[in-house]
């Protein structure tokens, strides 16, 4: 807006300035309000001009300060939202949409800068490896950005915690990438590309603030009125609810795959079998897994035969809808060895690595057996949303389970290792589940988790339900001997619940250990539920400020299947019994 003052001509002498008008040792105002009215007039419209366009100037800034509040990174908001055109015009969504499509340019050029590092000669094999870590971590990272633009402009209101999931899984993929270059000595290229992923990694903690302010979709009961659920602003929201005893994402056909005996064959017609003997279409897991379409929209089954099967198996993130069907714990073995002391990353070290969305396991055993001197060692790793597995067993020392990101519920499980063996930063459920702490290395105790949640406004968390939390065969003997504790706080906004469950004598009173001092000790969110057991009492636990006894079944539920990954919209559909809720 621009006000013209042309209306009122005041002729002045030439090179003569307003303020020689005033006689010497006067002041100007008195000067300026006696010897021309007209002046006076002027100054106000110049004035109300100067109001006018500030309040303008104002108003145009004031979405950026609203949008903004709440953000970790403000100053980055701010700047962001300012190179958007009519920003005052544009809803919440469509904002969010275009920061998020601008942390996809900043993603592509990160990505372009670790490629150009394949080709450095000095790298060692460790760092060849995390810089491919690196680059298929932020290929997922676009693709998940892609989801949340798609979610936000079709109908936000419905897909609130869509977008809250594969945004905080497209903030971790940037962490891990860095994670990768942690056990590197000498000359180390994390310092070369850190900077652009941290930027990512701010853009995308800004979006989820803002996400966190669109208003979900109630839901209507029997009466017609709408209903909104209290929510604990430190629940695992975005997990969904229970059908059945599964996520509600597990469907009819699903169950009636999970639930009926593999030797079936009225139940479980498999498109492909592996067989070690020749019987089947293939002899490894991984030719069948190569086998099976792409982007598949139905369920696609591999029913893998009793045997031990040596091989490192990917199941990409082009592979949906996968299920493995083996013949059960201890007989369909998947077996392989690597580990970060042999120069692997963490994240390439897994047995059995899933990240095709909608994966099914069941009847299976995943093992590491790199032992326990050879440190990280993952038996599986997931990042595949909505994934469910039933009746499994994974076997390692340090680092067993890998829950990286995204949605992902385990029923009736068995969990074996040493130290932080179930870790990540996935939204995940374990329920009926046995966590077993085996013999660790002498000096070393035993954690049985190390959440890595790294922003408040993630909803990821892990969350143990009515689990036995025991020692294994080779550590009950002579469990004083080793320190066990129930977790500790890998990033600083770590979130883990037991509730119901039984937890052995082994547990250390104090119940949790720090990670480095008080590393997180303020921000995290730990809580413990009714548990039973010689381990459950909470009378020595630890004193810090993030740590709580739960007392409330609201803020209890808030934890269940049903609250935390939207479970009964998904696991209802494969035939995996569930808890909706605490009971």
């Amino acid at each position: 807006m621009q006000l013209k003052t042309s209306l009122f001509f005041l002729p002045i002498k030439p090179k003569m300035s307003i303020l020689s008008l005033a006689p010497p040792h006067s002041h100007v105002q008195y000067s300026l309000l006696t010897m021309h009215p007209f002046l006076t007039i002027l100054l106000s419209l110049l004035i109300a001009q100067s109001c006018i366009v500030k309040a303008f100037a104002s108003s145009q800034h004031l979405p950026s300060y609203t949008h903004c509040e709440g953000t970790l990174y403000p100053e980055l908001c701010a700047s962001t939202l300012s190179t958007i055109q009519d920003l005052h015009k544009k809803s919440l969504p469509e904002i969010i949409c275009t920061v998020v499509n601008k942390t996809a340019d900043e993603v592509r050029a990160s990505s372009a800068n670790c490629s150009a590092y394949l080709h450095y000669r000095s790298l060692d094999q460790h760092q060849l490896l995390a810089i491919n870590d690196c680059i298929e971590l932020l290929d997922g990272t676009l693709d998940e950005l892609s989801v949340a633009v798609s979610d936000l402009e079709s109908k936000p209101n419905s897909h609130v915690n869509d977008v809250l999931t594969v945004l905080s899984a497209s903030m971790t993929n940037q962490y891990t990438c860095l994670d990768g270059f942690s056990n590197i000595k000498g000359e180390n290229i994390r310092q070369y590309i850190k900077g652009r992923l941290h930027h990512v990694s701010h853009l995308v903690s800004n979006s989820l603030a803002m996400v966190k302010k669109i208003t979900p979709k109630t839901k209507t009961n029997n009466n017609g009125r709408q209903m909104r659920e209290e929510v604990d602003p430190e629940a695992f929201e975005g997990y969904g609810k229970m059908l059945q005893g599964f996520p509600e994402w597990v469907g009819p056909g699903d169950r009636r795959l999970l639930q009926a005996p593999s030797t079936d064959p009225t139940q479980i017609i498999p498109d492909l079998t592996v067989a070690k003997d020749g019987s089947g279409n293939f002899t490894t897991i991984s030719a069948a897994v190569a086998a099976a379409p792409d982007k598949s929209k139905k369920r696609f089954v591999i029913y893998i035969k009793a045997g031990a099967y040596l091989e490192n198996v990917e199941v990409g993130k082009s592979k949906t809808n996968i299920m493995f069907v083996g013949d059960g714990i201890g007989k369909t073995v998947i077996k392989a060895s690597r580990n970060v002391v042999d120069g692997w990353t963490t994240f390439r070290s897994a047995t059995l690595a899933v990240v095709g969305n909608g994966f099914i396991g069941r009847d299976i055993t995943v093992e590491n057996a790199a032992g326990p001197s050879k440190h990280q060692a993952v038996a599986l790793r997931v990042g595949s949303d909505l994934s469910t597995f039933y009746r499994c067993s994974f076997v390692g020392y340090q680092d067993t389970l890998y829950t990286h990101s995204l949605r992902q519920f385990y029923r009736e499980c068995d969990i074996y290792g040493t130290i932080d063996f179930i870790f990540g930063n996935s939204a995940v459920v374990f329920q009926d589940c046995n966590l077993y702490a085996r013999k660790p290395n002498p000096n070393q105790s035993n954690i049985y988790t190390a959440q890595g949640r790294e922003d408040p406004n993630q909803n990821t968390g892990i969350s143990i339900q009515k689990c036995k939390v025991t020692a294994a065969s080779d550590l009950a003997s002579n469990v004083s001997s080793v320190k066990t504790y129930l977790g500790r706080p890998w990033k600083e906004y770590s979130r883990t619940v037991f509730m119901q469950s039984y937890l052995d004598s082994l547990i250390d009173p104090t119940g949790w250990l720090p990670w480095n001092g008080s590393f997180a000790l303020s921000t995290l969110y730990y809580g413990e539920y009714l548990n039973t057991g010689p381990g459950s009492s909470t009378a020595n636990r630890v004193k810090w400020p993030g740590y709580r006894v739960i007392t409330s079944a609201t803020e209890a539920n808030q934890f269940t299947v049903s609250s935390f990954i939207q479970g009964d919209q998904w696991i209802s559909l494969t035939n995996v019994p569930f808890m909706t809720g605490l009971n």
